[in-house]
């Protein structure tokens, strides 16, 4: 298992587990040779799941636990008291070097907890943001933080700013990313006063291809490939995005049902606009990645089904292959000798 990138994926976690869950693992299983997959939870109900599928039987295998942490626990307790849960148990493998990643769809707030406390942060790292890819007009962009602080100081967000770039350079192959600040306006002198005093920091960075501020509405146009801003901000970019992109196609295919002509002109733009739709899937494009640990730990939708749990699998192969947490760890040292 030399070269085999080692995933532990949480079978219980999320509100169509287990059913999607292995089902995404033994897809992304079918897609690639490379990885070998530990599937953490009841071991009855996975092997019931797993008997529907065709797999390389050699590249999978169940860890038994006996509890699940439900998404309405108080994530610091269920952590503590919960040590044969699914995500405890797979976290801890992470720890141990035993696998490569943790995927997870389960409880928010444990999967962050059991990032930091678990797994732990890389040293120099002052808070691990959530990021996810996001499509945009041009491809995709990195959404830095969407969940994990709410309460970032600037020092913060300008570290964001540096793991984002790393991300993007070394993942997704984007050359020197061009990293923008979210704000209320394009001026400097607009905003809170986190952003404020962010701004300058963010100019000073040398090593950034900070463009300045950028607001909310050029986001989809791409104009950044790292978007930088604290937890609250990031999550409400987030969950606006998915709900304007679901009912601006809920709407599309209505129309286009309305008459007899709309039907007929339906069927000849239905296979551009289907890879249009398409490209604008968040699902196509894996979970979000808790940034800035000694492992990676991967976080996809509750309601992810089966296409967004196999890409976030995938995603941790890139995600190891590039040694991205020994980049984000040599930055780390190198900024400190700075100081």
């Amino acid at each position: 298992m030399q070269d085999m990138v080692r995933v532990v994926v949480d079978a219980m976690g999320g509100d169509n587990a287990p059913g999607e869950i292995v089902k995404g693992a033994v897809e992304a299983l079918n897609a690639r040779e490379d990885i070998f997959i530990y599937l953490t939870g009841r071991k009855p109900v996975i092997e019931a799941e797993l008997s529907k599928y065709t797999f390389p039987k050699e590249r999978l295998e169940i860890v038994h636990t006996e509890e699940v942490i439900e998404t309405a626990e108080p994530p610091v307790m269920a952590i503590r008291r919960k040590k044969d849960s699914s995500i405890v148990k797979g976290m801890n493998m992470v720890k141990q070097k035993e696998a490569d990643a943790f995927v997870s769809a389960g409880s928010s707030g444990a999967i962050l907890v059991g990032g930091q406390v678990i797994v732990g942060r890389i040293k120099g790292i002052e808070r691990p943001p959530l990021a996810p890819l996001i499509p945009t007009k041009n491809g995709v962009s990195l959404l830095i933080d969407c969940g994990a602080n709410v309460d970032a100081r600037p020092s913060h967000l300008v570290q964001f700013a540096k793991i984002g770039s790393i991300y993007m350079e070394n993942v997704m192959g984007v050359k020197n990313p061009r990293v923008g600040l979210v704000n209320i306006g394009a001026e400097e002198e607009k905003g809170n006063a986190l952003v404020k005093e962010t701004f300058p920091l963010l100019k000073e960075c040398k090593e950034l291809n900070f463009i300045g501020s950028v607001e909310a509405r050029d986001i989809p146009q791409g104009v950044c490939d790292v978007i930088v801003c604290e937890a609250f901000v990031g999550n409400v970019i987030l969950k606006l995005y998915e709900g304007v992109g679901a009912t601006l196609i809920s709407k599309v295919k209505q129309g286009m049902m309305t008459s007899l002509r709309s039907k007929i002109g339906a069927l000849l733009v239905k296979p551009a606009l289907k890879e249009t739709l398409k490209s604008f899937d968040a699902s196509q494009y894996g979970g979000a990645p808790l940034l800035g640990l000694n492992g990676l730990v991967v976080k996809t939708h509750g309601s992810s089904k089966a296409v967004e749990v196999k890409n976030s699998i995938l995603q941790c192969v890139q995600f190891t292959k590039q040694e991205i947490n020994q980049k984000i760890r040599e930055n780390i040292i190198k900024e400190d000798q700075k100081g």
